[in-house]
């Protein structure tokens, strides 16, 4: 029997934990897990001990704002494991959480592995001391990220990413527009606000104000948009509702992936989602503002000009980011506007985006059980 400790802390990481589990049970007679995670982790054998929804939060001022909340449920979850040690502890990514819980763990005597490493490439490089401190063992998803911790001194293992497995050469634009009911004569244009809260707020209005100025110079457009869960829908809609130049936009609840799928060009905010958008090869301007203190702080501590994934993992300006004071309306419609007036530029983006795809697709999840597997027997 192996016992395993796990904390996800949002939808990305519950579908990493669901796969890394599934492919674990493969290799063992008995597994137990518990911890925190969502819907995936709990069908996957998940006894919950935490909403995972209380540790989705994201941005600097954001997380000062619930950091008692957020200290209480990590103080209890440490307490719980040193007192119920499991064979293994697994923090997937979730970084200021997760690293300070797998500190202390380790520091009791229980083997920690860290899923996702934290984007010490970007920015606070510096993390890497605690992070040699917090773990025995880092799953990388991104191959350029071994050489970093090869170089430190830190365990690690490239695994590669679970979605570009899950995507690679799957996407099937007819029947996604077929299943949505998406016109097949239109050019599609999905508007992806994002997962939390707080980008439908900060973001959403400033990407409809752009596909309404796309609507208005272009009488061939399509626009959809998908929603992660009913509280996004329900805001989403609200704003729609509230525009006064309003335009057809259709929305998807739950249905994300398919949306992507039936576009053509997605307008879509900077985070996990821009890298399946890349896996499904469509090309995308990407937006995002923070706070002003986040990004201060941010922008004082980046290493790297990228803030999008297929950038980052290119290391060239593949895709137009439009952040802070850009992230308006008339930026990022000018920005799509070339896309959709420049088809070498699309061709260009299309090529690019199937090579990054190519280097990412290596059966990540029995990589990341097996490499587990491997450390429990080991120790």
């Amino acid at each position: 029997m192996i016992r395993i400790g796990m904390v996800a802390g949002e939808t990305s990481g519950d579908v990493l934990g669901a796969g890394l589990i599934n492919e674990l049970a493969k290799l063992t007679d008995q597994l137990v897990v518990e911890g925190v995670g969502g819907d995936r982790l709990i069908a996957a054998g998940m006894k919950s001990l935490y909403p995972m929804d209380r540790l989705s939060v994201m941005g600097i001022t954001e997380v000062m704002g619930r950091y008692l909340e957020l200290k209480k449920a990590r103080d209890n979850l440490r307490d719980y494991f040193i007192n119920n040690p499991p064979d293994v502890f697994i923090g997937i990514d979730a970084p200021d959480f997760n690293l300070s819980l797998e500190r202390e763990l380790r520091a009791s005597g229980i083997k920690t592995v860290h899923y996702v490493s934290p984007s010490i490439w970007a920015w606070r490089e510096y993390r890497i001391k605690k992070i040699k401190q917090a773990v025995d063992l880092m799953l990388l998803l991104f191959p350029f990220e071994v050489s970093i911790y090869d170089s430190h001194g830190v365990a690690s293992r490239y695994v590669g990413h679970p979605l570009a497995d899950q995507l690679r050469g799957c996407s099937d634009q007819s029947t996604a527009r077929q299943e949505l009911d998406v016109p097949a004569d239109k050019t599609v244009i999905a508007v992806l606000p994002g997962s939390r809260m707080n980008e439908i707020n900060n973001i959403g209005p400033a990407l409809l104000e752009a596909a309404a100025l796309l609507n208005k110079n272009n009488d061939h457009l399509h626009f959809i948009s998908g929603l992660a869960n009913q509280h996004t829908y329900d805001r989403f809609r609200q704003i729609i509702d509230a525009r006064k130049d309003a335009f057809d936009i259709d929305l998807y609840l739950g249905q994300t992936h398919r949306v992507m799928e039936a576009a053509d060009y997605i307008l879509i905010t900077s985070g996990t989602a821009t890298l399946e958008a890349m896996l499904l090869n469509r090309p995308m301007v990407v937006a995002y503002r923070l706070s002003w203190l986040t990004y201060v702080i941010v922008k004082s501590l980046a290493s790297i000009p990228y803030a999008s994934l297929p950038n980052i993992l290119a290391g060239e300006g593949l895709v137009s980011e439009c952040l802070q004071k850009d992230c308006n309306a008339e930026v990022i419609a000018t920005q799509m506007q070339s896309l959709l007036d420049d088809r070498q530029k699309t061709v260009k983006m299309k090529q690019a985006f199937a090579s990054l795809s190519e280097q990412l697709a290596v059966d990540a999840n029995k990589r990341a059980a097996r490499a587990v597997f491997e450390l429990v027997n080991h120790h």
